[in-house]
């Protein structure tokens, strides 16, 4: 089996405009394309993440909303590295953005922290 890594991510947003706006002026992922399908009336916009991974953005009428708490089974967070997690959770929290405490992976001893979409989709900082 010949894998080479993860294409993208998909999610599904309750409100187009909010999360289109969270992830590109939040986070600042550049748009590489942007499609409504009228025969779904739907969005789909595409995201480039720093290392070549997309984020795809869709909107659906009426999907219905993924519990999250308690966790569910299936996806459990997006996880994003970075190189300073300090100066990252800064930068979001004089966005508006709330981002937990940062804490120590036990079995890791790398810095880490939780923060939201507009979905409530947890994402993961992960210091590398």
């Amino acid at each position: 089996m010949n894998l080479t890594g993860i294409h993208h991510i998909a999610i599904i947003c309750s409100n187009y405009e909010k999360s289109k706006h969270f992830y590109t002026n939040m986070l600042w992922f550049p748009v590489i394309r942007e499609v409504y399908r009228e025969e779904r009336d739907s969005y789909k916009l595409d995201l480039q993440l720093p290392d070549g991974t997309q984020l795809e953005l869709f909107s659906f009428p009426e999907a219905p909303a993924r519990p999250s708490y308690p966790e569910a089974q299936g996806l459990r967070h997006l996880a994003f590295s970075t190189t300073d997690i300090l100066s990252v959770k800064k930068e979001l929290e004089g966005k508006g953005v709330m981002v937990e405490k940062v804490r120590i992976d036990e079995h890791t001893n790398r810095r880490f922290t939780f923060f939201s979409d507009p979905d409530g989709l947890p994402i993961e900082l992960y210091e590398e």
